[in-house]
């Protein structure tokens, strides 16, 4: 590439995370800063937070070639295919105009069934973006949201300035479903697609297997500047089998205060989980399940037990709309969504879950569009 310009990798340019650790060969976004990190040894969480969803470069410039250079480590399971590559969205001027894949980079070897994990290491790749319209424009490149990426370098044929934030900031909380599961690339995560109908600068913290209502995931979102926030409960305290109805509620309070400690009027939205048939009335935990030779799931729950406390999906949908309603009283900058109204019953005959768990790429959008909704009229009368 001639002429080129190389951008430093800086949070100026970074959108979506909360920190940048320098890393062998650059920095490594994450979407939880180091102190919370530390509190919580879960490899799960590790792998999820280090995923960048929602993280994209954002800049200004009059290039017409870009190259990253970047580190990529995917997961994939032993006994199953690979997934397919992660994808980057190459936007100009808010228009999804290319995509790429980067090869080579590290495997992270997962064995479901005994519970361990393995780091293959591999080598750094680059993405080349070329042709691009030669006029000042806006760029955004969103990094997948199912690998993690180690960023590098950055470059064009032209400088690469930051751009400023002017559009209201949405903080999301959320489970694999929000962090993108299923999604068939980053912009079209349901979170993103919701961001970008709305007009609003998207901070996703929907973590794969993480939406616990652990308390430094709070804090973290009591201290991250924002104009909207929305927190979505339910799969995963579920799926972990986690806690039981006499704990719940209390920890669904816990948090919301920890959140107003740092936003005491800003809008909160509590969403429950969408329709999932396999956790609707029987509790967890949540077990893979192989049948067929593709990776699905099985509730293995007793729904007997929910009379002694076990929680189901349905279960916390009565619990948080008793509690948002609660606390509403007081609270006018509150509200509650039904995630059945994102997706329910009869978007599952029309656009089943793949594996029994996450929607697949048209529910997803069909979910954004119709949270795009609810984002729209709660800015417009706060």
């Amino acid at each position: 590439m001639p002429n080129l310009f190389e951008a430093p990798i800086t949070m100026d340019l970074v959108r979506g995370a909360c920190e940048l650790e320098n890393a062998s060969l650059g920095v490594l976004p994450h979407r939880l800063p180091g102190w919370a990190r530390a509190q919580c040894a879960d490899p799960q969480l590790a792998m999820a937070e280090a995923q960048p969803a929602g993280c994209r470069l954002v800049f200004e410039t009059r290039s017409t070639e870009i190259e990253l250079d970047a580190l990529r480590t995917r997961p994939a399971y032993v006994g199953m295919p690979m997934r397919p590559d992660g994808l980057y969205d190459l936007l100009i001027d808010g228009e999804l105009t290319a995509q790429a894949s980067l090869t080579g980079g590290s495997v992270l070897m997962k064995d479901a069934a005994g519970g361990t994990e393995e780091l293959i290491a591999g080598p750094p790749g680059t993405i080349r973006f070329t042709g691009l319209p030669d006029r000042a424009k806006s760029v955004e490149i969103w990094l997948p949201h199912n690998e993690i990426t180690e960023l590098i370098a950055l470059r064009g044929d032209h400088p690469l300035e930051p751009r400023p934030i002017t559009r209201p900031v949405w903080l999301h909380h959320g489970s694999s479903i929000s962090h993108g599961s299923n999604a068939g690339n980053p912009t079209g995560t349901w979170p993103a697609v919701a961001a970008r109908g709305a007009g609003v600068e998207l901070i996703n913290l929907g973590m794969g297997g993480a939406a616990l209502l652990d308390p430094f995931t709070a804090r973290t979102m009591r201290d991250i500047p924002a104009d909207l926030i929305s927190v979505k409960i339910g799969i995963n305290i579920v799926n972990a089998d986690l806690m039981r109805l006499r704990a719940f509620g209390p920890a669904v309070h816990g948090f919301l205060d920890t959140i107003r400690d740092g936003h005491p009027v800003t809008p909160i939205v509590v969403v429950s989980a969408v329709h999932c048939p396999i956790h609707e009335d029987t509790p967890g935990p949540l077990a893979p399940d192989f049948n067929g030779g593709t990776l699905a799931f099985a509730a293995t729950g007793n729904p007997t037990e929910v009379s002694t406390g076990k929680l189901t999906l349905r279960v916390i949908r009565d619990e948080l709309a008793r509690i948002v309603s609660h606390r509403a009283v007081t609270d006018p900058n509150l509200r509650y969504v039904d995630g059945q109204d994102l997706y329910g019953p009869a978007d599952f005959a029309e656009l089943p879950l793949p594996d029994r768990l996450h929607p697949g790429p048209q529910a997803h959008e069909r979910m954004g569009r119709r949270f795009a909704g609810v984002i729209t009229e709660t800015l417009r009368f706060s």
